[in-house]
């Protein structure tokens, strides 16, 4: 059996060097909370205001700082911000819906940027080989308690030596399936 951590990614925004100046003032540097489970990233005690056209709603940044504002949120987090993002992988953001970011010395409009993460897992070559898959493959994941287990499908393979094997869905996901902020899961091969 494949096994695989699922973890559950909360909301978070990743912000470039310039949006962290013009949010936390010039000179400003991120702050490390706590090492995340992909090498190299980070929570951040920083946080901005989300702000949409219906609502707003706090959200923790990760690091390091990017080449391009993205703001990740569930569906109902969007349905209550008032906007429409498209589920996508991170990063793929042309055409994406945008948002004004508020931090503690000013706030900027990104006009892209705003989606919900595909569920995905990250995978280092070894592990993708040991478990049968490749980049960019679509399985399906069994994940949850025997009272809310379900079948997670449309989860894209992410390969790269820089990752440590781990799935992440988003917090609508979660409760979907009743698991706390980690989980056991079971790639299922289409």
């Amino acid at each position: 059996m494949n096994k695989i951590l699922v973890e559950v990614s909360a909301r978070h925004v990743h912000v470039t060097e310039e949006a962290l100046e013009a949010l936390f003032g010039k000179g400003a540097t991120l702050t490390k909370k706590k090492d995340l489970s992909q090498p190299g990233q980070f929570a951040c005690f920083e946080k901005v205001t989300i702000v949409g056209p219906k609502g707003e709603m706090v959200a923790s940044i990760l690091g390091p700082t990017r080449v391009d504002n993205q703001v990740e949120v569930s569906l109902t987090e969007a349905r209550k911000l008032g906007i429409v993002p498209p589920v996508r992988e991170s990063g793929d953001l042309d055409g994406t819906p945008g948002c004004k970011l508020v931090g503690p010395a000013g706030e900027i409009e990104i006009d892209h940027g705003v989606i919900a993460a595909k569920r995905h897992i990250h995978l280092t070559p070894e592990t993708a080989a040991e478990y049968g898959v490749q980049d960019k493959q679509i399985v399906s994941v069994a994940v949850g308690a025997n009272d809310r287990k379900l079948i997670f499908g449309d989860v894209v393979i992410r390969v790269s030596e820089k990752f440590s094997p781990a799935m992440h869905i988003d917090t609508d996901e979660c409760n979907a399936c009743g698991i706390g902020m980690t989980a056991e899961g079971e790639i299922i091969l289409d």
